[in-house]
């Protein structure tokens, strides 16, 4: 039950733009998705379809869709300023 993560254009810019170390741990999590897009700790947003993942202080948006398989990032960001 493997799952394609796809990055939003937006999302792949700001995820170019993290500095090396928060870049690799999103990178992991991101890898993870494939395999459980609904891992423990993962939250539904409110009033949206959308999905919000914590890694340190930053956050992995995201949808999911279970027909075609696939995970798609919407942004990522430091926690202040991702909900914008």
């Amino acid at each position: 039950m493997t799952y394609q993560v796809v990055l939003q254009r937006p999302a792949e810019k700001e995820l170019d733009a993290l500095e090396s170390s928060v870049h690799k741990r999103i990178v992991t999590r991101l890898l993870a998705l494939e395999e459980n897009p609904r891992p423990a700790g993962v939250k539904k947003l409110l009033g949206q379809e959308s999905f919000r993942l914590r890694v340190g202080d930053y956050r992995i948006l995201y949808i999911i869709d279970d027909k075609t398989k696939r995970v798609v990032i919407l942004s990522f960001g430091h926690r202040r300023e991702v909900y914008r």
